[in-house]
């Protein structure tokens, strides 16, 4: 059975995001965040591409695939209903859909991580695109290691 890698960067280094998918030998990372931008240092954009490219890791951000505004508010409240409403509406975009069957075809050919911010998937957009999306694919949620406070 084929799988799907997922990890969120909250309360992790980049390194050890880094590390993580090494380990799992990820050879895609499926950035889907709508906004690839963070105030967390080294997860904004090229900071992060050149971070996994050094690592021997191909990048892809996959706009379409992140959750708009009001879905991001939804998550931050903890509504998970309004979450999935709303990015279910996302999914049905034609921009999104192109993005998804892409997104199908590489994790078809190569080992591919999908990554946002939260740290547990279960509350997070990707939990949901696993589900719309990779059905027949094995789930495995990756946990790089906690920054320990000082």
């Amino acid at each position: 059975m084929p799988t799907i890698f997922t990890i969120g960067y909250e309360q992790a280094t980049q390194a050890a995001v880094v590390a993580a998918l090494r380990e799992a030998a990820v050879e895609v990372l499926a950035d889907i965040r709508y906004l690839p931008l963070s105030r967390r240092p080294g997860f904004s954009k090229n900071s992060l591409k050149a971070a996994v490219e050094e690592a021997g890791i191909a990048y892809r951000h996959f706009r379409d695939l992140g959750t708009p505004a009001e879905g991001r508010a939804a998550a931050r409240r903890g509504d998970q209903a309004e979450l999935s409403r709303v990015y279910s509406g996302q999914l049905e975009l034609p921009e999104a859909m192109k993005q998804m069957a892409e997104l199908r075809a590489l994790a078809e050919e190569k080992r591919v991580c999908l990554l946002c911010y939260e740290r547990n998937a279960a509350e997070c957009h990707r939990a949901l695109l696993f589900d719309a999306l990779f059905g027949d694919f094995a789930r495995v949620d990756l946990e790089p290691a906690l920054v320990l406070a000082s």
